[in-house]
């Protein structure tokens, strides 16, 4: 005979004959209680006279909770593998209820996740297979947001008012906080950017060119487009991906209501309508941010610094702004729609539709960018 200690239990391991062995179990075998491996015991069950049965005892047992039934689980399963017949009825009733419930549904093939090595070709292909799948949902929700545009036209789109407003007031007043700290602290870093510099030929007052231009033709778009994105965007594709997991969305189209029209079409036009106005007060925060570090750390006074940005920033310079604030305004919407009109079915699903809704708006945001600067360099606007 052969024992293995534990602190709170004990495993016996008993050689009746050459072909049956006894395992007797003692002690308490509940939470915090100190029990050696099951595979010990599974070494001198392997190193026996191979057994052809094997009996299961626990007459002087305490305390236990789900530990004693995984751990008989492992003997059973080891026994059953090696066509060693298991004598369970010495355990407590409880026990052998408890094992029966686990071994009454066989465990389906195939349940458990294997890690499979995929092929560096594999990987490249299921990529492009992705790449594609998202073009096509891409250029199926913009036909879907023209259509629905063409209906507005017509005067025939079915939503409500409110939720228009709404949607702008979120989008636009509620937004002013951030915009203007962002704002405000670009303006200052383009003129301390631009102040080391020109300090060095005593062209400080160039530095209201330089945020003014920078401000009205790049960052301030750009800076509110970012903003919107990881705020309205995300905004957007997390609440239609929580209506897609409750089913809401599946209900306006069984009652005959085109949820493009009724959840979608708001929220764009809403957007599309405040971006410009945010676009226009960010020019204002980041010049004043440039004017603050001008007026205070150089020699430069606020009417020189006004009459300069005047002469350096003419219309032009404002419309290719607002030009680029409507494409973005455009491009966020669709992302944050469109990921949230493909959420699935989980609450991971909603939180993986605003992940990529950001990352679509902010790709997005910075190709146009690069596309409308060539097209505005090459046509000298």
């Amino acid at each position: 005979m052969s024992a293995v200690n534990a602190v709170s239990g004990q495993v016996n391991f008993i050689q009746i004959d050459d072909s049956t062995v006894a395992i007797q179990l003692t002690g308490n075998w509940d939470h915090g209680a100190t029990i050696k491996q099951a595979e010990q015991v599974l070494t001198e069950l392997d190193t026996s006279k191979n057994p052809s049965h094997v009996l299961l005892q626990a007459h002087d047992l305490g305390s236990w909770d789900s530990r004693l039934p995984a751990y008989l689980l492992r003997i059973i399963d080891y026994c059953q593998s090696h066509d060693i017949e298991v004598d369970a009825s010495g355990l407590p009733e409880g026990v052998q209820a408890l094992l029966k419930l686990a071994r009454a549904v066989p465990e389906r093939a195939g349940a458990r996740r294997t890690e499979q090595k995929k092929s560096t070709l594999g990987q490249i292909g299921k990529t492009v297979l992705k790449g594609l799948k998202d073009a096509k949902g891409l250029i199926a929700f913009i036909g879907e947001a023209v259509l629905a545009t063409i209906t507005l036209v017509r005067g025939k789109a079915r939503f409500r008012t409110v939720d228009m407003f709404l949607c702008i007031q979120d989008a636009g007043p509620a937004a002013l906080p951030i915009v203007t700290l962002i704002s405000l602290l670009v303006g200052l870093i383009l003129a301390f950017v631009g102040a080391v510099q020109l300090a060095m030929f005593g062209a400080q007052i160039y530095i209201a060119d330089l945020v003014g231009l920078g401000t009205v033709r790049e960052m301030g778009a750009l800076m509110t487009a970012v903003i919107m994105s990881g705020r309205t965007g995300a905004a957007y594709a997390a609440q239609l991906g929580t209506m897609n997991v409750n089913s809401e969305i599946d209900a306006l189209r069984t009652m005959g209501i085109s949820p493009m029209e009724f959840l979608v079409l708001p929220r764009m036009l809403a957007l599309i309508l405040m971006m410009p106005l945010l676009c226009l007060y960010a020019d204002l925060m980041g010049i004043l941010g440039g004017a603050m570090v001008t007026v205070s750390a150089f020699d430069v006074s606020l009417i020189q610094y006004y009459n300069e940005t005047q002469k350096a920033v003419d219309l032009a310079d404002f419309s290719i702004g607002l030009f680029k604030s409507l494409v973005f305004a455009t491009l966020i919407a669709t992302a944050g729609c469109m990921r949230g009109m493909q959420c699935g079915r989980s609450a991971s699903a909603v939180g993986d539709a605003a992940t990529a809704a950001v990352v679509n708006s902010i790709v997005y945001i910075v190709v146009a960018d690069s596309v409308i600067t060539l097209i505005c360099d090459r046509l000298g606007i």
